[in-house]
């Protein structure tokens, strides 16, 4: 090559030349791959094609400049290290071709077993299992189905049709009852349907197979259900899969063969022992698909001790390895045992705490990597309730408790199904014989997943775990009616529509609804157990790792109440504050009339009567609230609502006054109100007369409130207990509005506080883009800023949040333009921006400034690391979420090394 030339890019690697940390270039499988080779542990040899790969022929349609050269150089050197050719008809060498992307993405893309099969080399093929014709034409049928259906789109259940009459024309249900006739014409059956979908013969040359199935993996990054997984689980989506192509080994070749996959720990619970399924004369998508009941990996060793003996020691050197709970795959070839696959296992939020902890013990890591591997999402779902049981409910069947969790709702059978009644507000429990990829939407939509085939290592129990859903599968009594939609356990018949309930802990399946009970997490949380004095892992656990995330984090905590009760709820969550208390909400319910009597106050007379009925049930509010904060921050937002809230509807209004009109009756009062409204009539009130603008044209109504705070300040110190209020004006838009709040509100404060040591911060809400902007301006008259992020998400997009989410924002994910809602998480990229852009420029103006956020973004586990580097001094959020909150700012903290969480 001369000087001058560019250096080829490298595309494909053997798997010696790879290893774990390379999961970016060659996938999770293959990085993983490349490791156990390297660790000298039983692989199939073989080699992986790139992510870069992958991205380049998504762009431009066509594989790149010299993939193909090096897939040959590389498939020649496997052929010599194996000494067969790809699909020689004598001796056949065979190969697999799967997917791996760098996260773990189960099902959603493709794969393809036996590559190389055809017409002639079935025969060398059944020649080198010593004439076993059985095994050769069984994986033929295999070949022609699963490319078929991957490579070029052929229904998958005209395959399954045409296997299920060749076992009813046998009188069998079991797949293993058929013998070489019977696949050799289920063979003829599958090039019939290949040829009549595709229009051509099933591809004899084995290359174009390979080349074909390289393809078919590289477009299923791009599948409809690859795509709906991602933005589930928040994978980017430009990151692209590797491909595996791997020398195949059978565990199909009879009953000293088989396959499997193991768990170093339960992936359910976290508990350490011997966690796996087994299935003996089989291949591995046999066990993930759940198409037949796998026997617990216990049993291998009574069936093949050697092979049993020698997987637990390669179980415990992974692990050791990895200092992490693995996932595996193996088969067994006639007495061989072969490692297919590795990874850091997906597992339950619980099981994730406790096998931190674990590991901790054990000295495989420390608590930082503990922190690292568990997040607020995994925790949150440990906060949901659980079943409450008695002696009214038995379970009418019980499969495996494959991922846990407590959900009930109406039955239903199909993906389709499950989303329509989810979209109507309905729970539901998806029940099928096993899912499939097929199935993501109606998973998703469901609030549990039933399955009556399958063990903790299939479809529905892997993907359930991975989105935290409860799952039972396997549940084998159950005789599931699809076409029917029915299903029927013992004498009980359930239609769809039908209410069950489901246990993924126990396994357990319930007829009807079964009451729920707090989580052991909360009882925690609330102080009802003491992690010092109990048995449950999780709790202890989850203690710990709590513990030192409030040791590593710099973030506090506060939360977003409005009540005493809420207040306190919150400090026992391990709120160190309150960062938002909504003073509008005082003012429903029995109060709404005094509100109303203010804003249509016709003089001033008027006016003042009401401010002075309001002042005493304000004060009242706030001693109560901060006797339960005791000396620990409230920051109180002055009243924000929008107008519409607080007033009669206009149309409803002016329909009762015409009713009462045409009766003849006295309307004089209420055709004053009408008037009234009319004249206070917004289009749009969330850019309305609301926040400071409300303050300024209702005289004395920011008064009063400032006076009621102020007082119950005082009182509480003066009672012996500690406050410390903080006045927040929302709506700024510019400096000379919170100056003008601020000039009264110092003059009620002094004359309020005296000689009590009371001392009271003003600040204000940044919630308009304009305040934001200006925030050096504003910081000169403003001692905090807390970040109303809901409001400045809404006006920094231009989005109606009251409307927009049911209105579109689903066709906005489902095209990509959004990940997940921007109410949800925050945009980073905009309305971080304006964040980042206060902040530095507030500080700038005033070093000392205090930098808080109190919208929902405060308690989503992204957007507290997002705040965290922007360099605020607190987060807010729901009573519920502070936990949340809590764990997520003290991972921000810490120096990260390990696995990542997802």
């Amino acid at each position: 090559m001369a000087a001058h030339d560019p250096v080829e890019q490298k595309y494909v690697y053997d798997f010696a030349e790879g290893n774990k940390d390379l999961k970016d270039l060659l996938g999770g499988k293959g990085a993983n791959l490349a490791e156990m080779t390297n660790l000298g542990l039983p692989v199939p040899p073989g080699f992986t094609i790139t992510t870069e790969a992958c991205k380049a022929y998504l762009t431009t349609g066509r594989e790149p400049d010299g993939l193909a050269a090096q897939i040959e150089a590389h498939l020649e050197s496997l052929e010599r290290e194996m000494g067969r050719r790809l699909g020689d008809p004598d001796d056949p060498l065979l190969v697999s071709v799967r997917s791996g992307a760098k996260f773990s993405m189960p099902g959603m893309m493709e794969t393809v077993l036996n590559v190389g099969l055809n017409d002639r080399s079935v025969v060398g093929l059944s020649n080198q299992a010593g004439g076993n014709d059985r095994f050769a034409w069984d994986s033929y049928r295999r070949l022609i189905q699963m490319f078929g259906k991957t490579v070029c789109e052929v229904p998958g259940e005209e395959f399954e049709h045409a296997l299920d009459e060749i076992k009813r024309a046998k009188g069998t249900h079991n797949d293993l009852d058929l013998d070489a006739d019977d696949l050799r014409g289920l063979v003829d059956a599958y090039k019939q349907i290949f040829a009549k979908h595709t229009g051509r013969e099933f591809p004899q040359e084995p290359r174009e197979q390979l080349d074909l199935a390289i393809r078919a993996v590289f477009d299923s990054w791009n599948a409809e259900r690859a795509i709906l997984y991602r933005r589930q689980e928040r994978i980017p989506a430009d990151l692209g899969t590797a491909v595996n192509v791997v020398t195949m080994v059978f565990g199909n070749l009879g009953p000293d063969s088989g396959t499997g996959v193991a768990f170093t720990r339960d992936p359910g619970s976290g508990a350490q022992g011997i966690y796996g399924d087994y299935l003996a004369n089989a291949q591995g998508e046999d066990v993930v698909a759940g198409i037949r009941n796998t026997v617990p990996l216990q049993e291998l060793e009574q069936l093949d001790k050697t092979s049993y003996d020698e997987l637990l020691g390669i179980m415990a050197r992974l692990e050791e390895h990895y200092k992490d709970l693995c996932d595996i795959e193996f088969t067994i070839e006639r007495g061989k045992l072969w490692m297919l696959q590795t990874r850091v296992g997906k597992r339950t939020a619980a099981a994730a705490f406790v096998i931190a902890g674990q590991l901790v013990d054990e000295g495989l890591i420390d608590l930082d990597e503990a922190l690292h591997r568990v997040n607020g999402a995994q925790l949150a779902q440990l906060m949901f309730p659980r079943f409450q049981l008695d002696h009214e409910f038995e379970p009418v069947a019980k499969g495996i408790g494959a991922s846990p969790g407590a959900a009930s709702g109406k039955v239903v059978f199909t993906s389709a199904r499950a989303v329509e009644l989810a979209a109507e507000g309905e729970s539901v429990i998806l029940v099928r014989r096993e899912t499939n990829p097929d199935d993501l939407n109606g998973m998703i939509a469901a609030k549990g997943i039933l399955t009556s085939r399958g063990g903790k290592t299939s479809h529905a129990a892997v993907v359930a775990r991975g989105m935290g859903k409860t799952c039972v599968s396997g549940a084998d009594e159950l005789e599931v009616n699809v076409p029917a939609k029915k299903f029927t356990v013992g004498d009980h018949v359930v239609n769809e529509g039908d209410v069950v309930s489901i246990d993924g802990t126990t396994g357990k399946v319930y007829l009807g609804e079964v009451p729920v009970m707090p989580s052991e997490v909360v009882q925690y949380f609330e102080g009802e157990l003491d992690p010092e004095n109990t048995d449950d892992a999780l709790v202890r656990s989850v203690h710990r790792i709590m513990t030192h995330a409030d040791a590593a984090r710099r973030l506090r905590v506060r939360t977003n109440a409005d009540t005493g009760a809420d207040a306190a709820r919150a400090r026992r969550f391990g709120a160190e504050g309150i960062g938002l208390c909504r003073t509008e909400h005082m003012f429903l319910g029995d109060r709404r009339e005094l509100v109303e009597r203010l804003i249509l106050a016709s003089g001033e007379r008027e006016r003042e009567d009401a401010l002075a009925a309001l002042l005493p049930l304000q004060r009242a509010d706030f001693i109560e609230i901060f006797r339960e904060m005791d000396g620990l921050p409230v920051t109180v937002r002055l009243i924000d609502p929008p107008l519409h809230e607080f007033l009669p509807p206009l149309e409803q209004l002016a329909v009762n006054v015409a009713v009462a009109q045409e009766r003849g009756e006295d309307v004089a009062k209420e055709e004053a109100l009408l008037a009234a409204v009319r004249r206070m009539h917004e289009e749009n009130p969330m850019l309305g007369l609301r926040g400071v603008r409300l303050g300024l044209v209702i005289p004395g109504l920011f008064a009063m409130q400032v006076r009621a705070i102020a007082e119950a300040a005082v009182a509480v110190v003066r009672d012996g207990g500690k406050a410390c209020p903080e006045i927040m004006v929302p709506l700024v838009g510019a400096v000379q509005e919170l100056e003008t709040v601020r000039a009264e509100a110092e003059r009620i404060i002094a004359e309020v506080v005296g000689d009590s040591g009371v001392e009271v911060l003003i600040g204000t809400m940044i919630e308009v883009p304009r305040a934001a902007l200006t925030a050096g301006q504003i910081a000169e008259a403003a001692e905090f800023f807390s970040f109303g992020t809901n409001d400045l998400t809404q006006m920094g997009w231009g989005f109606s949040r009251d409307d927009v989410e049911g209105a579109f924002f689903w066709r906005y994910l489902e095209l990509g333009i959004f990940g997940i809602s921007p109410f949800e998480s925050i945009d980073t990229d905009g309305v971080g921006r304006l964040v980042r852009i206060a902040a530095e420029e507030g500080r700038a103006a005033r070093p000392g400034l205090k930098l808080g956020v109190c919208g929902e973004h405060g308690g989503d586990p992204d957007s507290v690391h997002f705040f965290h580097e922007v360099g605020l001094d607190y987060v807010s959020c729901s009573p519920f979420r502070v936990p949340v909150a809590r764990l997520e700012a003290g991972r921000a903290s810490i120096t990260t090394t390990g696995s990542d969480s997802r």
